[in-house]
């Protein structure tokens, strides 16, 4: 996936998001990183038919504290799917696995436990300039990515719908 373009879609083949609402829930932690991630989901969601008013957007202190914020959204807000902004970059110690491993395993607990899909928008990257790469760089940007997937997952939980199945 690193060598790829994250920011291109075909529209065509992405369901209308005008009737759904979307949470958005951004590590303040990294913000460079992370409010780039988010400007391309926004404009993606948008782009897709989303309303800015079905848009939520709330900010929490650092990667390990989206889980808790996504879970606050999907219990006190309606919305179709939730796209969890982080970035967490590679350092000296072991801090970087833990929060890795905790982040991760508390989406797919949120996923587990709740009707409301939440999508891992959550860059661990090895230094910054790889972040920097896939936030709006050179692969560019993995907002973009998880707000397609965020549109295709609030249309199958909406729907209760799966995609073709082909030759099956």
């Amino acid at each position: 996936m690193a060598t790829t373009d994250l920011s291109y879609y075909d529209k065509a083949t992405i369901p209308n998001a005008k009737s759904f609402r979307f949470g958005i829930v951004v590590s303040e932690w990294n913000s460079e990183i992370t409010k780039n991630l988010q400007k391309g989901a926004i404009e993606t969601l948008i782009d897709c038919g989303a309303t800015k008013e079905n848009i939520i957007s709330w900010d929490v202190p650092g990667s390990f504290e989206l889980v808790y914020g996504c879970k606050k959204m999907i219990e006190s807000q309606k919305v179709d799917a939730i796209i969890a902004i982080g970035n967490v970059i590679q350092g000296e110690t072991k801090h970087f696995d833990f929060v890795c491993e905790g982040v991760t395993q508390g989406i797919v607990d949120l996923n587990i436990k709740y009707d409301v899909p939440v999508i891992f928008c959550v860059l661990t990257d090895n230094n910054k300039q790889q972040s920097l790469d896939r936030s709006g760089g050179k692969h560019g940007n993995k907002g973009i990515e998880c707000a397609i997937a965020a549109v295709k997952m609030a249309d199958l939980k909406n729907l209760g719908r799966t995609t073709e199945h082909i030759g099956f």
